[in-house]
């Protein structure tokens, strides 16, 4: 095994429930590489031969029981909340950001935000395995600064987090470092002041729920999936992995007709809170208008045209989702969605002009040395897109994920690229005592509507 691999091994092993401390024989990436020397494979046969027949586990299983309760005391509130921050980071349960201890009468407020049992179990967080209970789940969102009324969503999005089509066990580790991405649908967006405007991919004191709620959800991936940099995660460079990427659509900008994304992809009636889930590994603005006096017709075509070719990357951590994955998501603006169903846009044409102009000249992807990773691929659907020429980046039109969010200018629109199997989709559950959350939610951080916003 690479030794870049130990501590990822560890992780995946103990998540399945067999010892951690399983016979590896240990080599350096070197070996691996294009030119490296196999030759130290022989040399060492003896130790894998016996690590396969002769290893027996000196791990002793603990007892199941509740964690105990930790204690910290200072001489003023600041110094315990130092000394609560250093402990956390010492124990690596931290995210090197200052956090809110998780004392038990946050928790409790938390977990107000939910009508399920606080011990309802979730799943096994991969790939450590951590075991993921509503409870769980309101302690990194006490911890990440967040409100109960953002657990409906935290849940649902760690729900589908877990869901196996979308491979978190892998893409936990994947040195790709892929991070989740999580649209919101519904009325719960607007109730909770998530945001679908202006500056929604980044910091907002008047929408303040994406930044706890997707800094809650890395805890859980870090805490209680194990995916320590380094160890349990070999991501290169952990794009976003403060607070990955929680965003609502802009579903009062949609044109007639258009449908919310959640409605499209998932089946969810207009009107259901759901959240969709995905893993991204960057995002990117493109100066989607044109630059003169062009016509309408003109800056919409040469906009789709820029789109497309930012698009015709041969991405290779979207081939695991080229059948039915998604190859990326693409925002635009409600003005531009507006503008262009005025023209007579769809939503499908622009996935499938998309998609068709974003396919690759086969000799591009030869260059790249492209078709030996899609000949290797588990798929046999990707396997024989490989004939393909020109190559589309994904299987079909309706892969690609179109949403209408961001702020009402026509400048740019965004490509956040793919890294994913699946995308996929949960309904969000509310306490019957929501609305009294949101009053409290009012009465502590001002007036959310719209008329109070600047």
């Amino acid at each position: 095994m690479r030794s870049d691999f130990v501590g990822i091994m560890k992780n995946a092993v103990g998540g399945l429930g067999l010892a951690p401390d399983a016979a590896m024989v240990t080599f350096p990436i070197n070996m691996f590489l294009p030119g490296g020397d196999l030759a130290a494979l022989t040399a060492r046969k003896r130790e894998i031969y016996d690590g396969l027949t002769r290893w027996q586990s000196g791990h002793t299983q603990s007892a199941p029981g509740a964690s105990s309760m930790l204690s910290i005391e200072g001489a003023t509130y600041e110094d315990a909340l130092v000394k609560a921050n250093n402990l956390l980071i010492t124990n690596l349960w931290g995210d090197g950001l200052p956090l809110w201890p998780a004392t038990r009468e946050r928790v409790e407020w938390i977990l107000r935000g939910t009508p399920l049992p606080r011990a309802h179990v979730i799943g096994k967080f991969p790939p450590r395995g951590g075991v993921t209970t509503c409870e769980t789940c309101a302690v990194a969102l006490a911890m990440a600064g967040g409100r109960p009324e953002y657990l409906p969503v935290l849940l649902a999005a760690v729900e589908a987090f877990l869901d196996p089509a979308l491979n978190a066990d892998q893409l936990q580790a994947a040195s790709g470092s892929p991070f989740p991405a999580i649209i919101v649908n519904g009325p719960i967006a607007k109730h909770i002041r998530l945001n679908s405007g202006f500056g929604c991919l980044g910091p907002d004191p008047q929408h303040p729920a994406g930044a706890s709620i997707g800094r809650a959800l890395r805890l859980l991936q870090q805490n209680i999936g194990g995916a320590l940099p380094g160890s349990g995660t070999i991501a290169i460079y952990g794009g976003m992995r403060y607070t990955n990427a929680v965003f609502a659509e802009d579903e009062e900008g949609l044109p007639p007709g258009w449908q919310p994304h959640a409605t499209a992809r998932h089946g969810y009636a207009p009107g259901t809170n759901s959240v969709s889930v995905t893993m991204v590994t960057g995002a990117t603005n493109i100066r989607r208008r044109s630059a003169k006096k062009e016509t309408p017709e003109e800056d919409a075509l040469q906009g789709m045209h820029r789109m497309a070719q930012f698009m015709r990357t041969p991405n290779l951590g979207a081939l695991s989702g080229y059948e039915n994955g998604t190859p990326g998501i693409i925002m635009i603006p409600r003005v531009v969605a507006q503008a262009m169903a005025g023209l007579g846009w769809t939503q499908q044409s622009i996935r499938e002009f998309l998609w068709e102009h974003s396919k690759i000249p086969a000799a591009q992807l030869r260059i790249a040395g492209v078709p030996a990773w899609i000949e290797i691929d588990a798929n046999p659907v990707t396997r024989a897109s490989v004939q393909l020429d020109p190559w589309p980046i994904t299987s079909r039109p309706d892969n690609i994920v179109f949403i209408v969010a961001g702020g009402s200018h026509p400048t740019g629109s965004y490509w956040l690229q793919g890294f994913c199997p699946s995308v996929v989709g949960r309904l969000i559950r509310i306490p019957e005592t929501f609305d009294r959350l949101l009053a409290d939610a009012d009465r502590d951080l001002g007036c959310g509507s719209d008329a109070c916003l600047i």
